[in-house]
């Protein structure tokens, strides 16, 4: 797909992954214009493009009646990545603001669809997967598409959220000829990401020099943390290449225990501190890891930077952008709300 003047709209475009997007697709030469609320993005992480006046902005929130319809108009391609969301200590604790994304996917869909819009790409989640199928921390676990499947059991009304409007778009794609795809999205970190997510939060720690330094768990959790240049790689491949509301993984598969991360952190960072666990803290699944054979079979798309690379390249960017005294104030909060 040629970008250079295709009409985009990005839903939560100023958020962390939104921002990275939007990015990329600005610099291919899509004209992009972003809708959000900025209940969790900001608009720091555009303003230099609003500024140039190479992106659109709207501070609007669109599950507000006709939001959505003036969003949509005129749109070729819908990249929705708008939702209530945020990292483990969010998710778990709060069920009524993710409840709200069944009406904002269902009302952005609806709109896409009827002002003609030719795709719509949506940003899902690992959440999807049966949880019960994540519990043994010694199984060599990789998550496959196929086992999205009846019986569901998806991860808190976040990941049953997700799951829903995954099948709406299938449904649209097979019943109406709306062209569209499901990235399923494995905790994604790098610059821009806010402190509920655990690579973060653990990043945060080193740098206010915490200690002893909180883990939430036993530090055995499993996870395949997922730089955010490969996810919008993979995001725009699947843009340009699927059309009939397949989901796919987009996630390493290198199975990285918490505690390893934690090690590599307090390593590269240089603090020294007794590490204290915190088990009665959320911590989701114990055992979740992408298999990404799949975006490698239909994308030709493999992730391009690993963990260890990732993590340094975060932890440069954090340090060189973050006030220690703004982040100890706040730290506690950053860890279970959007603001």
């Amino acid at each position: 797909m040629d970008w250079k003047n295709r009409r985009v709209l990005v839903t939560g475009g100023a958020s962390f992954i939104g921002s990275h997007l939007v990015n990329s697709l600005v610099h291919a030469g899509a004209r992009v214009r972003v809708v959000d609320d900025l209940s969790a993005g900001r608009m720091e992480n555009i303003h230099h493009l609003v500024k140039q006046r190479l992106v659109e902005f709207t501070k609007a929130d669109l599950r507000e009646p006709s939001v959505a319809r003036d969003a949509t108009a005129g749109i070729d391609v819908v990249f929705h990545l708008a939702a209530d969301h945020g990292g483990r200590g969010y998710v778990d604790l709060h069920q009524a603001g993710p409840a709200s994304n069944f009406f904002l996917d269902g009302v952005v869909f609806w709109e896409a669809l009827k002002a003609g819009v030719e795709k719509v790409v949506f940003a899902s989640s690992g959440c999807v997967y049966p949880n019960h199928l994540q519990g043994d921390v010694h199984a060599e676990l990789y998550l496959t598409e196929d086992i999205v499947k009846q019986p569901h059991d998806a991860d808190n009304v976040y990941g049953w959220a997700k799951l829903m409007a995954e099948l709406t778009l299938r449904a649209y794609a097979a019943e109406y000829g709306l062209k569209t795809v499901s990235l399923r999205y494995f905790t994604v970190y790098g610059p821009r990401a806010k402190e509920d997510h655990a690579v973060m939060a653990m990043i945060a720690r080193a740098f206010i020099g915490q200690t002893p330094f909180e883990v939430w768990g036993n530090g055995q959790q499993i996870r395949n943390w997922t730089y955010i240049d490969d996810i919008v790689r993979g995001t725009i491949s699947a843009a340009e290449k699927i059309d009939d509301g397949t989901a796919i993984n987009l996630g390493t598969m290198e199975r990285i225990r918490v505690i390893d991360a934690v090690q590599e952190i307090l390593r590269y960072t240089s603090h020294e501190a007794k590490i204290k666990f915190l088990p009665n803290m959320p911590t989701g699944p114990v055992n979740r890891v992408a298999d990404n054979r799949l975006a490698c079979q239909l994308l030709n798309w493999k992730p391009q930077v690993p963990f260890v690379e990732g993590v340094r390249r975060t932890i440069d960017w954090y340090f060189a952008s973050k006030d220690r005294c703004e982040v100890e104030t706040a730290l506690d909060h950053l860890l279970t709300e959007r603001k």
